[in-house]
């Protein structure tokens, strides 16, 4: 019966470490995508910025 129990516990335990992988996968996915989505964000805006001031100087 102590047997059971045992490896009952090391399921549980693989399982565990299955599901806590693919929590982390998740999170790097997520922050590369965030990352991702910076870096254009940060590209657009630094257009919109040239044009404005092109915009100004030509006034």
């Amino acid at each position: 019966m102590k047997n059971f129990f045992m490896d009952a516990k090391a399921q549980i335990s693989v399982e565990l470490i299955i599901v806590l992988a693919a929590v982390v996968a998740l999170v790097l996915l997520l922050v590369s995508q965030l990352q991702q989505t910076s870096s254009e964000g940060t590209k657009v805006i630094e257009e919109k910025s040239k044009k404005i001031f092109q915009e100004i100087e030509d006034i």
